[in-house]
Formats: C-alpha cells, structure tokens, sequence
C-alpha cells in the first residue's frame, strides 16, 4: 500500500498551502502518522507528526508555521502549510512515523517561488 500525497502547488513567499493524504483503517488507526520532504540529493526528513491521540512534533525549521492534524473517523492527514519559505520547496510525503518504505508513494511537489 502507497501512501498518496496531494495538495501541493506553486505558491508565492508567505502563501499557504494544505497537503491531504488518506490511508487505509489499518494503517491509519493505531499509527502516529507523519510527513516528510525531500529534495533530491538530500535526504528525506521528517516535518511534523501527530499520534492517535494528537500529540504533535514538529520540525524546529516548520514549528510556528505549519500545523499538522488528522481526521480519525474518515483517516486522513493534513498539513497546513502559512508563511511559506522557498526553502520549503520539497516534494512532501506522508508515511508512517517511524517509516515503511513499503508506504512511500510519489508525493506531492511543493515550490514557494515569487
């Protein structure tokens, strides 16, 4: 099972966007879940998570800026992205935290760009 990221876009310095991804009962019900970004030739690294139970972590580079939240009765995931930076400019995924590289599916391009 892939994990599919959406919501991503081009957006200016300082926009916002709202990434979504929905993941099967299973997966989601009982697992922290978590989003990362990467931009090729680095790795790929963890922006924020939230338990079952709503406990958030979040990336000391995103904290005050982005806000991550999950629906548990229909099992999705979002991030909501504001005052977006170009060194936001990654591709961002969902997954589990910890990961599965079985879950990693294409995500979602973000490019904050004036």
């Amino acid at each position: 099972v892939q994990l599919q990221a959406s919501g991503g876009g081009l957006v200016q310095p300082g926009g916002s966007l709202r990434l979504s991804c929905a993941a099967p009962n299973i997966i989601f019900k009982l697992n922290t879940m978590g989003w990362y970004r990467q931009s090729p030739e680095k790795q790929r690294d963890l922006v924020a998570s939230i338990t079952s139970n709503g406990t958030t972590f979040y990336a000391d580079s995103v904290k005050g800026r982005f806000t991550i939240s999950r629906d548990n009765a229909m099992n999705f995931v979002y991030l909501q992205m504001n005052s977006l930076k170009p060194e936001d400019t990654d591709v961002y995924y969902c997954n589990t935290r910890p990961s599965l590289g079985s879950f990693w599916g294409q995500g979602t391009q973000v490019t904050v760009s004036s």
